[in-house]
């Protein structure tokens, strides 16, 4: 599916007119401050239930106000508008956040969902900006994010399972903390504990197996020549040729120490390794930025083969990356068939983000106080 219809309300300094996108490319260009960024923040909001520039809901509502609201509206994206067919409205997503009252309302086609999975399931959401390059050199908790985000989108319980692992942890780690270990209510959390672990990383398996065949594939047909020795590995957060409830009785005073849990899928992590040695240490920065971008789009491939549409933001990405980099990106973002939005201060050329003349179709944008104006 593909966002088409999008408004919002108090979002930072973003007009509150609606706004009609592309279901295939999107080209926002405006000054520094203009608003490109927070339309992808605002889309980001749809597809995350959260800003992927900041943590704090406050920091995103507009100076004054104390509720932001955020609409979509998803069609079928190319594959209807390939088949000839008006465009309809299949979903209508909303999100509105009191940051006084610290209150949430999620609504899916006019009904309150309780869970942001059930928001975000519709509308799977890529961004691609300077932060996004921590998935190489950032810690574990980093590529977790990256896994998960997929996972999600593959498997539909996987957020149900993640939820309630998160809780049986916490309560896990409260035990260890409480001073006098109960070992009794410790074996009742520990069985929940690697019930769920199992589930989650028979799950993140799966999904990572997906993922590293689409990778392979793309870097076969990419000819990435320093990728030749690059291995990326799942490590699911202990060493599985021990059951996890045996790691966690054997080393349970580790961990009453430390006062929190040392192993299961809170330590998993993809291990990135050139000829042995850890990529963060031997890639330059600029094939690190190449890595992380061919990694997102193979994250599209595996979700393109099952029927999904990704909107990928790309905030940016002039800062980042060159115009033979941005070109690649661009061809291949136009073979998944994926929705695609790109910010650049400049007027962009669509003739370098395409050199060969085979521009899809596209909206271009001037941003400017907030608000857009089609070009």
């Amino acid at each position: 599916m593909a966002l088409v219809k999008f408004q919002t309300e108090n979002f930072r300094n973003l007009s509150s007119a609606p706004v009609s996108f592309s279901p295939s490319f999107n080209l926002l260009y405006g000054e520094n401050g203009s608003g490109k960024t927070s339309v992808l923040e605002g889309i980001g909001y749809l597809g995350l239930g959260r800003s992927f520039r900041v943590n704090r809901h406050q920091a995103v509502v507009s100076h004054g106000q104390q509720r932001l609201t955020v609409f979509g509206g998803l069609d079928h994206g190319l594959e209807e508008n390939d088949r000839g067919n008006d465009s309809e409205l299949v979903h209508r997503l909303g999100i509105s956040r009191d940051v006084g009252q610290k209150e949430t309302v999620l609504r899916v086609d006019g009904e309150a969902v309780r869970s942001l999975s059930a928001l975000a399931k519709h509308l799977p959401v890529s961004v691609i900006d300077p932060g996004v390059f921590d998935v190489i050199a950032g810690g574990p908790g980093k590529r977790r994010q990256f896994l998960d985000w997929l996972v999600f989108h593959v498997e539909p319980s996987f957020g149900s399972l993640w939820q309630q692992c998160q809780r049986v942890t916490s309560q896990r780690n409260q035990t260890l903390r409480n001073g006098r270990l109960d070992e009794a209510l410790m074996r009742v959390w520990d069985h929940q504990y690697t019930t769920l672990s199992e589930r989650i990383t028979e799950a993140r398996a799966d999904t990572f197996g997906r993922f590293k065949v689409a990778f392979e594939k793309l870097v076969r047909e990419v000819e990435v020549p320093w990728t030749e020795g690059l291995k990326l590995e799942y490590y699911p957060g202990w060493d599985v040729s021990r059951p996890l409830a045996e790691l966690l009785a054997d080393h349970r005073e580790q961990e009453r120490k430390v006062g929190h849990t040392l192993y299961g899928p809170n330590r998993a992590d993809i291990r990135l390794k050139f000829q042995g040695r850890p990529v963060a240490e031997t890639f330059s920065r600029g094939q690190q930025k190449t890595l992380v971008i061919l990694m997102k789009i193979a994250q599209g491939m595996v979700l393109s083969d099952l029927g999904k549409q990704v909107t990928f933001l790309l905030d940016d990405i002039n800062a980042e990356l060159d115009e033979g980099h941005r070109a690649m990106l661009a061809s291949r973002l136009q073979a998944l068939r994926c929705q695609v939005f790109i910010t650049s201060i400049e007027r962009p050329l669509v003739g370098q983000l395409w050199p060969g003349g085979n521009a899809p179709d596209y909206r271009l944008f001037h941003v400017e106080h907030g608000k857009l104006t089609e070009e």
